[in-house]
């Protein structure tokens, strides 16, 4: 078997992050991504260290893809987008939800030219009701849905933004469910659908504390990282667990009596652990196996660069290396699915601003030399840069 989605075309035409990771993920299955671009180009093209003119930003979330860049302003732009969309089998857009029905793009108008059309529109607040409008990255819906308050809560500090779009990659990733969920209901049917996929859904029902919030209960406590002589170390499983893991297994006492204030118990608790992982253990070693003994996982806490340096990802390639276009390679996160008769991986760097136009319009609409060349006002290209 070779690559699951291997003959399947998709149109992306969103940005930044929640619809080019989905697009990137079908990629790497083997479909055959387009991503089309407004002439200004991919916010994200700007982000991050620049080789022979791709961004790394933008290389991890759009490699593999080809690359047409179409001026959407007037009629002939959407007339093209209409062409493609009649042989394309998905297209996802993460525009607010009016934008594409303003370009005279949306679903009606697509479905009536391609009744099989797959649509993902991805956006912070779904359609339809009092929020659509609003402007929505990952951060404004990491504070809407408490994620914010609940770092803060933890950490014991101001409330901060987390250090990861989850909101964006929860919303890729539920989109691209919805999306091969549709393509199975397609083979059964034969008509295609369009999917209204809210950033905030996606966070709340992924979420696992959300029963505490809605059932108005207190949360247990969280998993902590501990001091140790091991380094910093996050151990799973709340202090009581530890405790009484401690206890069970190596027989620690906090050496007051049972009917001592609860405060002063937990205290002496907390002192007596970081002795046993500090003085006891006196060493990483000791650490690990003390750890390992008590049936207690426990994770190094390092930088994200230093994730080279775990042995599975080092085992199984998570760091793979793509082309970068100026002689070299540059690293980049494998694709995550592993099969044991498919294949999934990244098909190449990311592409530059219109780079395929000729190419895709050749390819999926069979169009000449000479045709291409009528549509030259609505198509931009821009050729690579030197490395910076």
């Amino acid at each position: 078997m070779g690559f699951p989605l291997a003959g399947l075309r998709v149109l992306d035409m969103s940005r930044v992050l929640a619809g080019p990771f989905a697009g990137r993920m079908l990629s790497d299955l083997g479909a055959d991504v387009v991503k089309l671009e407004p002439p200004e180009g991919d916010i994200t093209r700007i982000w991050g260290r620049q080789v022979a003119g791709v961004s790394g930003y933008f290389n991890q979330q759009n490699a593999g893809k080809r690359d047409i860049s179409v001026e959407l302003g007037g009629q002939r732009g959407a007339g093209l987008v209409k062409r493609l969309v009649g042989v394309a089998d998905i297209l996802i857009e993460n525009f607010r939800p009016d934008v594409m029905g303003r370009l005279g793009l949306d679903y009606a108008t697509l479905a009536a030219v391609n009744p099989r059309l797959i649509m993902l529109s991805i956006s912070g607040f779904g359609a339809d009701n009092p929020d659509s409008r609003r402007a929505a990255y990952a951060p404004i819906v990491h504070a809407e849905t408490g994620l914010v308050e609940r770092q803060a809560e933890i950490s014991n500090a101001f409330p901060a933004d987390l250090p990861s779009s989850i909101a964006d990659t929860n919303a890729s990733l539920h989109g691209l469910v919805a999306l091969l969920a549709a393509l199975y209901a397609r083979e059964q049917t034969g008509r295609g659908d369009h999917i209204d996929l809210a950033m905030v859904d996606a966070t709340m029902v992924t979420n696992d504390g959300m029963n505490y919030a809605l059932d108005e209960i207190k949360r247990p406590m969280p998993n902590e990282v501990h001091a140790t002589s091991g380094g910093h170390l996050m151990l799973a499983g709340d202090f009581r667990f530890i405790w009484h893991q401690l206890r069970k297994v190596y027989g620690l006492t906090d050496g007051l009596d049972e009917d001592a204030d609860l405060a002063d118990k937990i205290t002496a608790r907390r002192q007596a652990a970081h002795q046993f992982f500090n003085e006891t253990c006196e060493d990483r070693d000791a650490v690990i196996t003390a750890l390992d003994k008590m049936n207690i996982a426990w994770g190094d806490v390092r930088k994200a660069g230093d994730t080279r340096d775990l042995a599975s990802v080092r085992a199984r390639g998570t760091i793979a290396e793509v082309d970068d276009r100026a002689g070299g390679v540059r690293p980049i996160p494998a694709s995550p699915y592993r099969y044991a008769h498919g294949q999934a991986r990244i098909q190449g760097g990311a592409p530059h601003l219109g780079e395929h136009n000729v190419e895709v319009l050749a390819d999926w609409l069979g169009m000449t030399d000479e045709e291409i060349d009528t549509w030259q006002d609505v198509l931009v290209q821009q050729l690579p840069q030197t490395e910076s």
